[in-house]
Order: C-alpha cells, then sequence, then structure tokens
C-alpha cells in the first residue's frame, strides 16, 4: 500500500467532532428502533442497549484511532490488519468487504428507502424492490460524473441528516404523557432467551447505527494537534451521537407505544405523523430519504473504490477491467460490479437480515484491529505513534471484550446468517492463492 503525500495539517477541534458526527449518523437511527425494541421487549432494556452500543463503540473508535493516527495510509483498515497479521488476513478483510459489507450497506440502504417510499405514496410492497434500485441506480450515476459532484451531494445531505433529527427530539419530547424507563435493574421483559440473547440481538441492531467510527482515525493526519484534539474529537463526537440516538428513541417511545415500535419498521415515519401530523410527518419522512439517500451515495463512493484498489494490485480476477476509468477518472467497471452485488442482495435478505450480516462479518475484523494495538505495542515499540488509546490497555480490553460478545451472542442467536457470512468470506481464500500462483 503506498503512502499518502503529507496532508495540510490544518483541522482544529470543532470541525473533527463534525467529521466524526457527519462519518458515523446515518439511516441506523431511524431504522434499528424497531429491530432494538423487538429483541430487548422493554424500553428500559432498549435504552440501555443504545446506551452501551455507544460506549462500546466510544471504546472502539478511541482504540481504532491509534492505528490510523500510526499508518496513515491508503486502505485504512487493510494496512492495520496486514501490519498485524499479514497479507492473507488482509485480503480476506478486502474480499470481505467488497461481497458483504459494502454491497450489503447498500442493499439494505435500498430496502429501507424503498420501504419508505411505498408507504409515504401508498404503493404496494411489490414498488419495494424497484424504488431501492432506482435509488442505487440513480446514485450509482451520479457517482459516475466524478468524486467531486459526489462529494459535493454528499455535503448537501448532510444538512438533511440533522433537520429530521432535531425536529423529532424537540418536538417529540414535547409530547404529553411520560415514558417509564429504568436503567438499574434492566429487564428483557418478554422477550425470548433472557437477558443475554436480549442484551445480544440488541446490540448488534444498534452496532449497524453507531457503524462508521473505524474511519475517525482517518482524519489524523490533518489535525492540528492530533495527540490532543484526536481523542477529545472521537470522545466528543461519539458522545454526542450516543446522546442523540438515545433523545431520538426516547421521542419514539414518548410518541408511539412500545408494542407498536416492535418490528415496525416503519417507526421513524409514524411517530413523524404521530408528533407533527400527517403534511408534517410527511415532510418529515421526505427528510429522512434524503438522509438515506445520502448514507447511499457515500457507501457508493467508497465501495465502489475498493475493488479498484485491490485491481490496481493485481489481486481479483478481471483486474485489467476492474482498473478501468471513465472520462471523469471514475473506476465505472468496479462501481459496475458492487451495483450488481448489492441489487442481488436486495432480493436475498431484508434489511435487518443484511444489516446483522454485515455487521457480524466487519466485528470479526474490527475485534483483530483492538487484538493488533496490543500486538504492534509489543511487536513494534518503536513505531511512531502520534496519539496513544487512552488509559491502555482498559479502553482497548473494553473494545475487544465488547467485540467477543457481538460475535459470540450472534452466533448463538443469529448461527445460519454468521455462518453465511464466515462462508462467504472464506471464499476468498482459495482465491486469494489462485491469484498468488498467477502473479
Amino acid at each position: 500500500m503506498a503512502t499518502d503525500q503529507k496532508l495540510n495539517r490544518t483541522m482544529t477541534l470543532v470541525p473533527a467532532i463534525s467529521t466524526v458526527m457527519g462519518t458515523v449518523i446515518g439511516a441506523g437511527v431511524f431504522y434499528k428502533a424497531s429491530s432494538v425494541a423487538d429483541a430487548t421487549g422493554s424500553t428500559s432494556m432498549s435504552l440501555f442497549v443504545w446506551l452501551v452500543g455507544g460506549l462500546i463503540s466510544l471504546a472502539a473508535g478511541l482504540t481504532g484511532a491509534e492505528l490510523a493516527a500510526a499508518l496513515p495510509q491508503t486502505g485504512g483498515m487493510l494496512v492495520y490488519i496486514e501490519r498485524a497479521y499479514g497479507k492473507l488476513a488482509s485480503y480476506l478483510l478486502g474480499w470481505a468487504q467488497i461481497i458483504i459489507y459494502f454491497p450489503a450497506s447498500i442493499a439494505a440502504k435500498g430496502v429501507i428507502f424503498g420501504t419508505q417510499v411505498a408507504n409515504l405514496l401508498h404503493w404496494s410492497s411489490a414498488a419495494i424492490i424497484p424504488s431501492g434500485i432506482a435509488a442505487l441506480v440513480s446514485v450509482a450515476m451520479i457517482n459516475m460524473l466524478g468524486s467531486k459532484i459526489a462529494g459535493q451531494f454528499q455535503s448537501i445531505t448532510l444538512f438533511f441528516k440533522l433537520i429530521p433529527l432535531a425536529l423529532i427530539i424537540i418536538f417529540g419530547l414535547l409530547q404529553p404523557g411520560g415514558v417509564d424507563v429504568s436503567l438499574f435493574p434492566v429487564s428483557p421483559g418478554h422477550a425470548v432467551g433472557g437477558w443475554a440473547t436480549a442484551m445480544g440481538a440488541g446490540l448488534l441492531a444498534t452496532m449497524y447505527a453507531y457503524d462508521g467510527w473505524i474511519h475517525v482515525g482517518n482524519i489524523a493526519g490533518e489535525m492540528k494537534n492530533p495527540t490532543r484534539d484526536l481523542p477529545r474529537a472521537i470522545a466528543g463526537g461519539l458522545l454526542g451521537i450516543m446522546i442523540i440516538y438515545l433523545l431520538v428513541n426516547y421521542s419514539f417511545l414518548h410518541a408511539l407505544p412500545f408494542h407498536a415500535i416492535q418490528g415496525n419498521q416503519n417507526t421513524a415515519m409514524d411517530a413523524a405523523q404521530q408528533i407533527f401530523g400527517g403534511f408534517g410527518g410527511k415532510l418529515i419522512t421526505i427528510g429522512i430519504l434524503i438522509s438515506i439517500y445520502g448514507t447511499l451515495n457515500g457507501y457508493t463512493m467508497t465501495g465502489m473504490r475498493l475493488p479498484y484498489a485491490m485491481a490496481l494490485e493485481n489481486s481479483l480476477p478481471f483486474s485489467k477491467h476492474l482498473v478501468k476509468l471513465n472520462r471523469f477518472k471514475i473506476p465505472y467497471i468496479a462501481g459496475i460490479f458492487e451495483l450488481i452485488v448489492a441489487i442481488a442482495l436486495m432480493f436475498v435478505g431484508g434489511f435487518d437480515t443484511l444489516t446483522d450480516m454485515l455487521i457480524f462479518v466487519i466485528w470479526l475484523f474490527y475485534t483483530m484491529v483492538f487484538i493488533a494495538v496490543i500486538k504492534l505495542r509489543r511487536t513494534e515499540p518503536d513505531l511512531k505513534r502520534p496519539y496513544r488509546v487512552p488509559f491502555y490497555p482498559v479502553v482497548p480490553i473494553i473494545a475487544i471484550l465488547g467485540g467477543v460478545f457481538i460475535i459470540g451472542m450472534t452466533l448463538m442467536t443469529e448461527f445460519k446468517l454468521a455462518m453465511i457470512g464466515v462462508l462467504a468470506t472464506l471464499a476468498g481464500l482459495p482465491l486469494y492463492y489462485f491469484m498468488q500462483k498467477r502473479k
């Protein structure tokens, strides 16, 4: 992996915090409330799981940022995994991201986008997949016009992420009535399988909403004082996100009875209509759709560049085609490939199925990153570390334990889904050895 050219260190604390929050906040906060409520079975347990998910993400972000600051190279997590475990592990991560993580993320957002469009316009469920595919194709076409246009579009939609959140929180909390919440002791209510199962299934759902923290350390090379400000940006940003998520879910509980949230992927739309009335609720829903569309754009923009990067090293079949650029210098064949895989996955599973599988797979590698922080401290003590994780090794151990818990509980509650993810990842093994032999 080639190192980047030297970056301008101009970023201060406030824009760094904004970058963290803008990277993480996406569609999950609007559409995972139903999954969390269904898994936990009680208002208290639901909010507790959102809290714990935020704390695990905070420990994860603070831990992963050490490697991001020490190894600010193109490839991000691929570089960290290769440095600690070798080329094969890095290849499997890249393969998993190409085949599962990015396409499943895009497909899940397409499914939920189509679902909300169908509900908003009172179309039948048969319109969900075509509407979602239309969103995926249109976003891919925007990205084919160049990174500048895609980046500008991303900046515009970022604004629309915050409007629905702010309005739902402010006016949702003004709704009459209260929510009976007691964090300690926490009871799983009527959830099947007891406390541990409810906690595991609920955490798996929240991790999708908090996903994106792995990228926050990448801003280290552009910060004036990363040693001082990076932990503050991560802590401030992720704490802010956790508070927003807790307030949004508390607002949902204010607006709707708990049983109306459980398993209801239209929770955000129903809550908006309850808070703002029919017309106001539709306007908020349109804002949420724009937010999803913007998040879809971000994942499409990033996702199409990964097969391109691996093809540059001749690590994939048809690499000579995947590296081709259009006149706007965009890897269009790599983008078309990711689009086809994402559309195929839309027919395989719904929103929760897709997101649970991608979170399980990516957390296998996240946990390896946390362990790599400790491993490289021992094997490469002289590696220049502009930022070191605070309260070492306590924070990395919390991140590792959180990752092990999420992985373990997924194996217990969603074994078949987890095995599909594992087998799809391991399918990269023969491909790796085949490409190595060709080289």
